[in-house]
């Protein structure tokens, strides 16, 4: 399955992976592990590290990206927290141009 649509169905299947690329890319590294067969159980820390620093799992901003994209795609894929990011980026990058009366 392609990145694009694990982290559709990931967003489609627990709303708080809107909201949280932490739980999003956790959610997202059990999945990969799972199939490729890992005991999630008997994996330690060291081996979860050892594994993201051999590129076997996906790469975490591969993630986010791909949320942030399918987010501004799909509105039915953003979290309660979207429009108040998007709002509060896009007021601060109009103060910072002048593009807001005072």
């Amino acid at each position: 399955m392609k990145v694009k649509d694990k982290v559709k169905q990931l967003l489609l299947d627990n709303p708080s992976n809107r909201d949280s690329d932490s739980k999003l890319i956790a959610n997202y590294w059990y999945y990969e592990l799972n199939k490729k067969g890992v005991d999630l159980h008997q994996l330690s820390a060291f081996d979860l590290l050892k594994y993201y620093a051999d590129s076997r799992l996906t790469n975490a901003e591969s993630i986010r990206r791909m949320r942030a994209k399918l987010q501004e795609q799909h509105i039915e894929l953003r979290g309660k927290k979207y429009n108040l990011r998007k709002t509060t980026i896009q007021n601060k990058v109009r103060k910072e141009l002048g593009y807001e009366a005072n």
